[in-house]
């Protein structure tokens, strides 16, 4: 191999890659010098993943990419490939109206090493085959056409994602041979993720070896080919990185030897790679065992295993489901379902694994996996990362199509955590919805979100039964008993007065008790904390219709969206009004504020701004009239869209407790820019009132204003009558 100086040919450092919540890629470090390097490892590992987030393909959480010391982080895959590194992708990605030769004029560049007459040379079954279409290709032939094709780049760095997958051993001696050449010659370095082990230690001399999305080790090639105890303890299918190698249990004489297990691994051995003669001469038995395949056969489905959209329960009757991924939390997901059985909860066991192993759960995970768009093969991929991702969507859509759920209790780490929270947030209000998860103790917005969703932190990891992980899963069943049994008995003691939402934040607390107080015999008063997530909360039960009414007095998480703050909002803020065309009853509470933690974390672009320190933990900023004009104008444009009758009123007074005269935040020039931009961008109608008042938002008379314009507005929507009420 010529020896060239310079920068490595590819180095990774602390790659971290996720898929929603799912880590896939954590801080994998590699480092390819010159030549080649081998990636081996089971299905599901994250081989896959690494090769798109060297593409940028997908999104990359944290770390370095470099290619020859030039960062590849944020380019997008065109661009890669024009510095010089070609992708051979998993599953080929040919088009199927497309003839061989199309297929290597599109992409062919003059005066490179490869050239089409090179290809045709290397591959004479392409050449024979080139006046034929993708579609009309066998696997092997669109796998060299895949190979073909990068090369004809004449790239620097070549990744070849499985590239030997499906082909016939004859045609797998040819590409090792090709690849062999590759490093050797030293014009391409070449990075291979490959499953067979004989041709990854054939092509390169360091092999690394992948295991649960990180680089578990890189051993040489040469000891990982003798050493069939680590292959089998590393690289085994189907197999966790935590399990041993399991001995072989021997049969007494005289007994019956078992059947062989359905869905292990079958090594497959071709003992003749080229079509024999007479003259063949035996293959050695090194060969052999190189070119050996390992097919992994899944289980039959028991009868019925199909699509099942039986119900979980009974016409009338409810359960509660205990949920998680039973390959490796079955113990523990068990004892929780059985706690609920002996306290008389009915209660189903739903499988959430992606390993394809029968677990005896109630719902096996194939009869979820069924419900993705793309069906089981969407679940079951044998990529961990795009099998999370797979599950956590076919889950969300399994459980949107059941009825009678009393609750959802789960158990797990990260991956299950974010494979059952989506479905759980989806769950109307008041089904009681907990998990234990090893992440609880940390930020927990991502899970729960608007939902009212229960988090118990494991304490010790959820892997297997001790005097710890006992306590915790006892006192979360015992939790889910208390809840449904709870809410079955609580059930007729329920308001029957209609709901109105109310936005609040400390600063506009007076103006929200009055409207409350006013209102409490006639609606059933739910007050939201303006902090980003109660109006999200809000909002959701607008869209789910379990609100009547809504009164959004405090508007600020639009200034902490816009500005930066703490308690922002999304783009979607009013988009459920806009969504359900819900009379709507609105004004600007606390947009004078935007809402920092302690003073230090305040930006340092927004130093020398008028700041108050409500408490030690929470820094405020006045808005500017700048930003108070911005502001206005994005709420007009939102207040156009809403096409139900809308009364938007202006406290001339002050928008908040603080802005008010003598108060810190007092600004008449900011709160004229933020009324004007709202004026001058509103399209008023019949239907669409601005009502200015020469009032405090928190003056007794705005609030009575307030109460009258809901009332007006929902005249017709009133609870039921007080006692004594004149017609």
């Amino acid at each position: 191999m010529a020896e060239r100086a310079g920068p490595a040919a590819l180095e990774i450092r602390g790659l971290n890659v996720f898929y929603g919540a799912s880590h896939a890629l954590q801080g994998v470090d590699l480092r390819l010098e010159r030549g080649a390097l081998s990636v081996v490892g089971r299905n599901g590992m994250g081989k896959t993943t690494l090769c798109k987030a060297i593409m940028g393909l997908v999104p990359i959480g944290s770390g370095s990419i470099s290619f020859k010391g030039k960062p590849l982080v944020g380019l997008n895959p065109a661009e890669i490939a024009r510095l010089g590194v070609g992708y051979v992708p998993q599953g080929r990605r040919l088009w199927r109206s497309l003839t061989v030769d199309e297929h290597l004029k599109l992409v062919a560049r003059p005066g490179g090493a490869w050239s089409i007459e090179r290809i045709y040379a290397t591959f004479p079954r392409l050449a024979e085959r080139r006046g034929n279409s993708g579609a009309q290709l066998s696997g092997g032939e669109q796998q060299m056409l895949a190979i073909s094709r990068a090369l004809l780049m004449n790239p620097q760095l070549l990744v070849m994602d499985e590239p030997t997958e499906g082909l016939a051993p004859v045609i797998v001696a040819q590409v090792e041979e090709m690849l062999v050449r590759l490093a050797e010659d030293g014009d391409i370095d070449v990075l291979v993720i490959e499953q067979n082990i004989g041709v990854a230690c054939a092509i390169a001399d360091t092999v690394a070896i992948m295991v649960n999305g990180r680089i578990n080790r890189a051993a040489p090639a040469r000891e990982l080919a003798a050493d069939r105890d680590l292959q089998q303890r590393l690289l085994g299918v189907g197999r966790h990185a935590h399990e041993e190698t399991p001995a072989v249990a021997t049969v007494p004489a005289g007994a019956e030897a078992a059947p062989p297990m359905q869905g292990g691994p079958t090594r497959i051995y071709m003992a003749n790679p080229v079509p024999p003669t007479r003259w063949s001469q035996p293959v050695a038995v090194a060969t052999i065992e190189r070119n050996a395949r390992l097919l992994t056969v899944q289980p039959a489905a028991a009868e019925g295993a199909q699509l099942d959209i039986r119900p979980l329960a009974a016409p009338g009757a409810e359960v509660v489901l205990v949920v998680g991924t039973l390959d490796t939390k079955g113990d523990e997901l068990r004892f929780m379902r059985d706690i609920l059985r002996e306290a008389g909860v009915p209660v189903r066991l739903v499988d959430l694994s992606t390993t394809g192993r029968h677990t005896g759960a109630d719902v096996p995970a194939h009869q979820v996996a069924a419900f993705h768009p793309r069906g089981a093969a969407g679940v079951l991929t044998g990529d961990r990362g795009t099998a999370v991702a797979g599950m956590t969507d076919a889950f969300a859509r399994w459980l949107a199509r059941q009825g009678g759920i009393a609750g959802i209790l789960s158990a797990g780490g990260s991956g299950g955590t974010a494979m059952v929270a989506p479905a759980m947030r989806a769950l109307p209000i008041g089904v009681p919805k907990l998990i234990v998860s090893t992440v609880a103790s940390g930020e927990v917005r991502q899970y729960v979100g608007t939902a009212d969703i229960t988090m118990m932190h494991a304490v010790a990891d959820v892997q297997g039964l001790n005097t710890i992980t006992e306590e915790v899963l006892g006192n979360a069943a015992h939790a889910m008993v208390g809840m449904v049994q709870a809410r079955r008995s609580g059930r007729r003691a329920r308001s029957l007065r209609p709901a109105v939402a109310v936005s609040m934040f400390g600063v506009t607390t007076s103006c929200v008790q009055q409207i409350a107080g006013a209102l409490k015999e006639d609606w059933d008063c739910l007050v939201f904390h303006a902090t980003g997530t109660g109006g999200q909360s809000m909002e959701r039960l607008i869209d789910d219709r379990r609100v009547a009414g809504v009164i959004d007095v405090t508007t600020t998480e639009v200034a902490d969206m816009m500005m930066g703050g703490v308690f922002g909002c999304t783009e979607d803020r009013f988009g459920a009004v806009i969504r359900t065309r819900m009379p709507y009853i609105g004004s600007v509470g606390a947009l004078d504020m935007v809402n920092f933690g302690a003073p230090g974390t305040v930006p340092e672009r927004y130093h020398g701004r008028t700041l108050y320190q409500h408490n030690p933990q929470v820094t405020l900023m006045r808005t500017t009239a700048e930003e108070c004009t911005r502001m206005g104008r994005w709420i007009a444009e939102r207040l156009n869209l809403m096409e139900g009758p809308v009364r938007f009123l202006l406290p001339e007074g002050g928008v908040s407790a603080l802005d008010a005269p003598g108060q810190a935040f007092h600004d008449p020039v900011a709160r004229n820019a933020l009324f004007r931009a709202i004026e001058t961008t509103l399209r008023p109608s019949a239907n669409r009132q601005l009502i200015r008042l020469p009032h405090n938002i928190n003056d007794p008379a705005f609030a009575a204003a307030v109460v009258e314009a809901f009332r007006r507005l929902h005249g017709a929507q009133r609870g039921p009558r007080r006692k004594g009420a004149v017609p």
